[in-house]
């Protein structure tokens, strides 16, 4: 999302969080890097975080990738929150369908939610640009 919006000069935050703490300070899968690279996304010096009640006030948008993890953001949600929480595809694209999580797959998963998900954060900018 920050790669395709840095090319279009569209100022916006993004960030990416878990809901758990499993992975807090480690780099991206090196599938996902390698995946990104081929795309000339730089995504190496990335971090994980979890995400945090600031966050709620933070970001306009809180997308989860599948319903456990809508789920979870609700769940975390503060009753007084400012941030609208969605499913990324439900709110990219109108789709009720979760991104499949590749890690226990091999390098074709990965390819294919980097180009489902390329295609996700194209959709979210046009709209950005739209309401803006």
């Amino acid at each position: 999302m920050q790669h395709l919006a840095d090319a279009q000069d569209i100022e916006i935050t993004v960030d990416s969080a878990g809901t758990q703490a499993y992975h807090v300070g480690e780099a991206p899968d090196a599938r996902s890097v390698r995946t990104a690279a081929q795309h000339g996304v730089a995504m190496q010096h990335l971090r994980a975080r979890q995400v945090t009640t600031q966050d709620f006030y933070d970001f306009d948008v809180i997308l989860a990738m599948d319903e456990g993890h809508l789920r979870a953001l609700n769940g975390m949600k503060p009753v007084d929150a400012t941030a609208q929480v969605d499913l990324f595809l439900h709110y990219a694209l109108g789709q009720k369908q979760e991104v499949k999580d590749p890690y226990y797959g091999g390098q074709r998963g990965f390819d294919e939610v980097f180009s489902q998900c390329f295609e996700a954060c194209e959709a979210i900018l046009e709209k950005y640009i739209k309401n803006h």
